[in-house]
């Protein structure tokens, strides 16, 4: 070991031994959230429970900007088979109507209202519209998930299916998944825990709740993970440090293997930068 490495050993070990010490520090902690987040009981449960008691389904889904809406009327070439972004001002344009402003309405009441204004030109005209592209209204997934971000609401989604659409991982705590129902008043706000273990492994559904546009679903990591993320962040200083160290010293053990190997064959020894 040359002058240079036998320098750095001390430094290094007193860097390892601080480390161990925070790591023992973020461990307690953990260990005390973990008792928390156990004997956490959320009265809120019921507010997010009585979404099963209303029929929400993508036939009561409202477009807004810039949804995408796909029009079929058999007898009425001007508009059949007509794909429509819904512009910024929350209108439609079609041909033989001109604007038509559906910003806020169902797809059941654009059909009704495109088929009084086709009324003037055509008898009992029959119109069906459905949303093709849910672009509007969203909610949010964070999280230990694939899928981070932003996911289209389509007026029927539950908590499986966002769990299932964004991706867990082996970092991901899916037995306390934290809903939360944000609000501008604060008395409004709703949290829930939900145990979404419990629900794959024993099939009871009743905590499956119905996600509402604006939801934010958080899936925490397991304890075990949140320390590993935590020394991580401990490490994250001086980890360029630790590789400009360690690095170096790898290539040159590697290299000092091979020269013997090629030695004990009967190779000449290759030279080393330096070395001359």
């Amino acid at each position: 070991m040359d002058a240079h490495r036998a320098q750095s050993v001390p430094t290094i070990r007193a860097f390892r031994g601080g480390a161990r010490r925070s790591a023992v520090r973020v461990s307690g902690l953990a260990l005390a959230l973990l008792a928390i987040g156990c004997s956490h009981r959320n009265e809120d449960i019921l507010d997010f429970l009585q979404a099963h008691e209303h029929e929400v389904s993508a036939i009561e889904y409202r477009v807004g900007v810039p949804d995408y809406l796909g029009i079929s009327a058999p007898r009425i070439l001007e508009i059949d088979g007509e794909t429509q972004r819904i512009q910024p001002d929350g209108k439609i344009n079609l041909r033989l109507l001109g604007e038509v402003k559906v910003s806020g309405m169902t797809a059941k009441e654009i059909a009704a209202k495109l088929e009084v204004l086709l009324s003037k030109y055509y008898n009992d005209p029959k119109v069906s519209v459905r949303i093709v592209g849910y672009n509007s209204r969203k909610y949010y997934v964070f999280g230990q998930v694939g899928g981070v971000g932003p996911h289209a609401y389509t007026g029927r989604d539950t908590l499986l299916d966002a769990i299932a659409r964004s991706g867990v991982t082996f970092l991901s705590w899916t037995s306390q998944v934290k809903v939360i129902r944000p609000s501008p008043f604060s008395k409004e706000r709703r949290e829930i825990i939900v145990d979404v273990d419990r629900m794959i492994q024993t099939g009871d559904v009743s905590a499956n709740i119905l996600i509402e546009p604006d939801d934010i679903i958080y899936v925490p990591p397991t304890p075990l993970a949140w320390i590993g993320l935590r020394i991580r962040e401990v490490l994250f200083p001086v980890a360029p440090v630790l590789d400009a160290y360690t690095t170096p010293a790898a290539v040159m053990d590697a290299s000092d293997e091979y020269n013997e190997d090629d030695n004990d064959h009967g190779s000449p020894r290759r030279l080393r930068p330096g070395s001359f």
